[in-house]
């Protein structure tokens, strides 16, 4: 009997996508030894995307949709997803085409023939603006710097995940996960693959400063404490350096009493400056509170409102 190997393909109005992103996934298993279901997670669409989805269900049975009552996220709707494979290996993609299906048969060869559990593909060049890049990649140094366990850099997530791997994220129970820096937390050895990201095919990118900032975040308090302890240093480093100051001011005030006179100004600059230091760093303690404010509320992933062919 043949391997099931699970794709699974998180979806929001991508109606111009996910016709020509399954023809692509089929065309890439019919070469290989392996049977697959390919998995769409549509997070809500309000274009034709449902649509198109169901005529894909309808004339083949691999092909499987979970539809959501609401727009669940970015982290929460692709991860229910990736739970309900039934495959002895996962391939996580998007539905934007930027991910290329083509790469699929080096994923299984990297997962058969030289047994890693886990092979991602790599970005080490992108069609998208040089700026985003060049400010990923300082971003990656950063939190990587940071971080208590290497985190893979340039990984979008994209890629094979055995089963196993899969089910250690299942016994984590994590409500809003960052599989790839789990991934570097389990420390399973991981195959790397380059490859050039394209321009998206079709309609326009779901990611958003908000949506960005957010996995930025959550990379940081996922994986290092290094913002709260350097909060705590800048706070008595500042204090310190104020004391002086005051003392100083003091005693060369006490010298020259009728002749120094500061004014308001260097008080208000020392004022906002600190203000500004302190809400700086209560925004990091408060991610780090939302983040546990997250953990705690054990609300479900998603709530799917139908789901199609799961029963085949």
């Amino acid at each position: 009997m043949k391997r099931l190997i699970s794709v699974v393909v998180p979806c929001m109005n991508e109606e111009g996508n996910v016709v020509p992103l399954y023809e692509q996934v089929a065309e890439a298993f019919s070469a290989t030894d392996y049977e697959f279901e390919l998995i769409f997670a549509d997070n809500a669409s309000t274009d034709g995307t449902q649509e198109k989805l169901r005529e894909l269900a309808a004339r083949d049975k691999r092909v499987k949709v979970i539809f959501n009552m609401r727009n669940f996220g970015h982290i929460r709707s692709p991860y229910n997803a990736l739970l309900q494979a039934k495959g002895d290996a996962i391939i996580a993609m998007v539905a934007d085409l930027q991910d290329p299906p083509e790469l699929i048969p080096e994923f299984l060869k990297g997962w058969s023939e030289e047994g890693y559990k886990i092979v991602l593909g790599q970005k080490t060049e992108s069609e998208e603006f040089g700026l985003f890049f060049l400010l990923r990649s300082v971003y990656y140094k950063i939190v990587t710097a940071m971080a208590e366990v290497p985190l893979l850099q340039h990984i979008t997530g994209f890629g094979l995940y055995d089963r196993e791997v899969i089910e250690q994220l299942r016994a984590l129970n994590d409500p809003y996960p960052y599989v790839r820096g789990l991934i570097s937390e389990f420390g399973y050895p991981v195959k790397r693959i380059a490859y050039k990201q394209q321009k998206r095919k079709s309609g326009v990118t779901k990611n958003n400063f908000y949506t960005l900032f957010d996995m930025a975040m959550l990379g940081f308090t996922s994986h290092s404490k290094v913002p709260l302890r350097l909060a705590s240093l800048i706070g008595f480093a500042t204090a310190i350096m104020s004391l002086l100051a005051g003392l100083g001011f003091f005693i060369y005030k006490l010298f020259n009493w009728t002749e120094v006179s500061f004014g308001v100004a260097p008080m208000a600059i020392g004022l906002f400056f600190f203000s500004s230091v302190q809400l700086m760093f209560l925004g990091v303690v408060g991610e780090y509170v939302g983040a546990i404010h997250t953990q705690v509320q054990k609300r479900p992933l998603v709530v799917e409102r139908e789901r199609l062919n799961f029963d085949e």
